[in-house]
């Protein structure tokens, strides 16, 4: 058994929470939640996979303890997170009785976190959420920090709030149920912290890779209490990302442009595209001489060491269209009167916000590159 690790998130505008990691945090769900709970009722917004495995153990202590227990089920998937799903979890609460000194728990991966958090900060004027993710991508990245959205037509998390949890529980065991594809989905998101912003976490997940992605609770622990403190130190220093908040996007502009060419669903998961786009995020920087072959080189073959795809033609054996990568580009959150904004690399563990970036080189380099494709490369 892990010591559990409590890693505070604080700064200038928002409470400050705690976020716990941890194996059998859930055995006792009381004792963390309870003192959270004004009204004696536990409210849970999950959906139809996460829900049948989790969400009993979570609320029969609640409800052998004497609260009112409910769960609220949405379809599982990137879906879910529309509008159709938001009202859908509204409509629940106003019918539940909710009132401002409610709680919410979001039992779940990135999507139910996204979708009730954003629900809970526009349910009368905002009313408290607790965050329990069920996936290593929304651990170590979606729980921390905030940021909670929808999808819309446009473009991912186009529509959201900033809305900050008052706790977030990381169980380690409720991991135990994840396919292995989203377990490297989420692997995806914590290399991105070493490739950002700390070099030496990058070396040591070059030498664990295996060690993390098998769950082996040392290393697992390690490494998800690692990228929590990085994304707990840049949020607590730019909440509202006007600056080195945006750093946390590394991968992201491509990533998300793939993502809204193939459709929000299975046939490109979110820490596949991240993957795909944090090494195109070195490559491009590479091309444009701001950082080494080598480097570029090292971080591409971690990712792909990982399991994850490196390139578009990983996922989809035909071609992309370059100009409707750059037009996603375009309605990215990043993007500022009209031009592009990219998380780009001097080296591993140094990116650099690179705001109007021109969207020819851009599309020059898709092209140039490869990632433009007719063939599996």
């Amino acid at each position: 058994m892990t010591d559990i690790r409590r890693i505070p998130v604080a700064g200038e505008g928002f409470r400050a929470y705690d976020v716990v990691v941890g194996q059998g945090l859930l055995a006792d769900p009381v004792h963390w939640i309870a003192p959270f709970l004004t009204n004696r009722r536990l409210v849970v917004v999950t959906d139809s996979h996460v829900g049948p495995l989790h969400a009993e153990s979570l609320t029969a202590p609640f409800a052998a303890a004497g609260y009112r227990t409910d769960v609220i089920t949405v379809p599982a998937g990137e879906q879910s997170k529309s509008f159709d799903c938001l009202k859908v979890v509204l409509d629940a609460l106003l019918d539940l009785g909710l009132d401002r000194k409610d709680v919410v728990i979001a039992l779940g991966g990135g999507v139910i976190g996204d979708l009730t958090g954003f629900a809970c900060a526009i349910y009368m004027r905002g009313i408290d959420f607790i965050q329990v993710p069920t996936t290593v991508l929304a651990q170590v990245d979606s729980s921390v920090g905030g940021k909670t959205a929808i999808d819309h037509e446009k473009g991912k998390n186009l529509i959201g709030a900033f809305w900050q949890p008052r706790l977030v529980l990381c169980d380690l065991d409720v991991l135990k149920t994840l396919p292995e594809r989203e377990i490297r989905c989420g692997y995806a998101e914590i290399i991105k912290y070493g490739l950002l912003g700390d070099r030496a976490f990058f070396d040591w997940l070059e030498a664990n890779d295996t060690a993390v992605i098998s769950l082996e609770p040392e290393a697992l622990q390690y490494a998800i209490s690692r990228s929590v403190e990085m994304k707990a130190e840049i949020v607590a220093a730019d909440e509202r990302e006007g600056g080195k908040r945006a750093l946390l996007n590394l991968g992201h502009t491509f990533g998300h442009a793939l993502e809204a060419e193939v459709g929000f669903g299975d046939v490109l998961l979110h820490g596949e595209a991240v993957a795909i786009g944090t090494a195109q995020a070195f490559r491009y920087s590479a091309a444009s001489g701001l950082c080494s072959g080598e480097d570029r080189d090292r971080a591409v073959a971690a990712i792909s060491h990982a399991g994850l795809p490196t390139r578009m033609a990983d996922i989809r054996n035909e071609a992309f269209d370059a100009d409707r990568l750059v037009h996603h580009m375009a309605g990215d959150k990043k993007a500022e009167g009209g031009t592009l904004t990219f998380i780009l690399v001097k080296t591993i563990g140094d990116a650099y916000v690179a705001k109007k970036v021109d969207a020819r080189s851009i599309r020059d380099f898709l092209v140039t590159d490869g990632a433009v494709i007719t063939e599996t490369v």
